[in-house]
């Protein structure tokens, strides 16, 4: 005779699932993500208002965000600096939090070496702000490419009616973005790797 216990759990693992588990949030996160998400299809200028240590990547190229692909659980944000279209922010509702991930390609739409790295928040933020520390993926991509020191990594952005910024932070080093949401501007073409 078989247990109850070894039949239930052959019965339960053939048995259709008659709706999803769901994906859960709360509110802080979920205002975050929906302001976020209300400026799906357009495109901000922006502006480097904080870099205590500038490169010349960023100096004097135009900076557009591009809020160009809208989903339940997760945005598209692709910003570019200049020509240069190899950055896509990507942010998650992952059940237990927001993930940001920074997916950088080469202009042939092939991965960079250094993709995907970001983090995951680890509370509840503001409907306003919401911060990611490095997380572990991150953190091991960051060792074996030399830079150690960015395990410390911390990504925040900033959502208000008339601005979005991007920070970077860690100790000794501050970056910042800001973008005008009151002017929209025309959408930029396709980010690298991806298709209109």
């Amino acid at each position: 005779m078989t247990p109850a216990t070894a039949f239930s759990a052959e019965k339960m693992a053939t048995a259709p699932i008659i709706q999803p588990a769901p994906l859960v949030s709360i509110a802080s996160h979920d205002s975050f993500f929906d302001s976020i998400r209300a400026l799906c299809g357009k495109a901000f200028a922006g502006k480097v208002t904080v870099d205590n240590q500038p490169t010349s990547s960023m100096t004097d190229k135009p900076l557009v965000m591009h809020v160009r692909r809208c989903k339940d659980d997760v945005l598209y944000i692709p910003f570019h600096v200049g020509e240069d279209a190899s950055r896509t922010w990507i942010i998650t509702k992952t059940g237990s939090g927001l993930s940001l991930k920074h997916d950088h390609r080469h202009k042939d739409g092939s991965y960079s070496e250094s993709t995907m790295y970001g983090g995951h928040t680890l509370d509840a933020g503001w409907p306003q702000v919401q911060s990611f520390p490095a997380d572990a993926y991150s953190k091991a991509l960051f060792a074996k490419s030399g830079i150690p020191q960015s395990s410390s990594n911390i990504w925040q952005m900033f959502i208000y009616p008339e601005t979005f910024t991007y920070r970077l932070i860690r100790e000794g080093r501050e970056f910042r973005v800001d973008f005008d949401l009151t002017q929209p501007i025309p959408v930029p073409a396709a980010p690298w790797g991806y298709a209109d």
